[in-house]
């Protein structure tokens, strides 16, 4: 136990609960169960949801969120892949930010480079590869009438 200080940076969308210096328990008791704790009361998404997602082919992250649209920040690894898939409830925009994108839409295949996008129609099948030496950042808008991770088909 001991006296820690403590600051506290929301990120997009969410408030500063409490933040206040003093005696800290460490362990079991900790003081992080608390503010856990008020999240799930609250039914606040940081409770269940963190908001950079890892995956083997790199990472993804939300940066907005509405009712039927989503916008993510997606990082792909040089050499990686996303699977082929398709999703029944959205379709989704693609634009490169940096690097190299190999896109499979439907039978065509693209090479996107920084600045150009290309568009996913609902239902056809699509794939995202990196090429490239470096990794490819790139930011995807969904829009659609539901958006959960459940709605991919492989």
């Amino acid at each position: 136990n001991g006296t820690m200080k403590l600051s506290v940076v929301p990120t997009r969308g969410m408030n500063v609960l409490q933040a206040s210096v003093g005696d800290v328990r460490m362990g079991w008791d900790s003081p992080v169960k608390d503010v856990v704790k008020r999240l799930q009361a609250e039914e606040r998404p940081e409770f269940v949801t963190h908001p950079l997602v890892n995956r083997p082919w790199g990472h993804y992250d939300t940066i907005d969120l509405g009712e039927r649209y989503q916008v993510k920040r997606i990082s792909v690894l040089p050499g990686e892949c996303l699977s082929l898939q398709m999703h029944y409830h959205r379709a989704e925009h693609w634009i490169v930010v940096s690097g190299t994108a190999k896109v499979i839409c439907d039978d065509q295949e693209l090479i996107l480079s920084e600045n150009q996008s290309t568009y996913i129609p609902l239902g056809v099948k699509h794939s995202l590869a990196n090429p490239g030496k470096v990794p490819l950042e790139l930011i995807e808008v969904q829009s659609g009438s539901y958006l959960g991770e459940d709605d991919i088909v492989r």
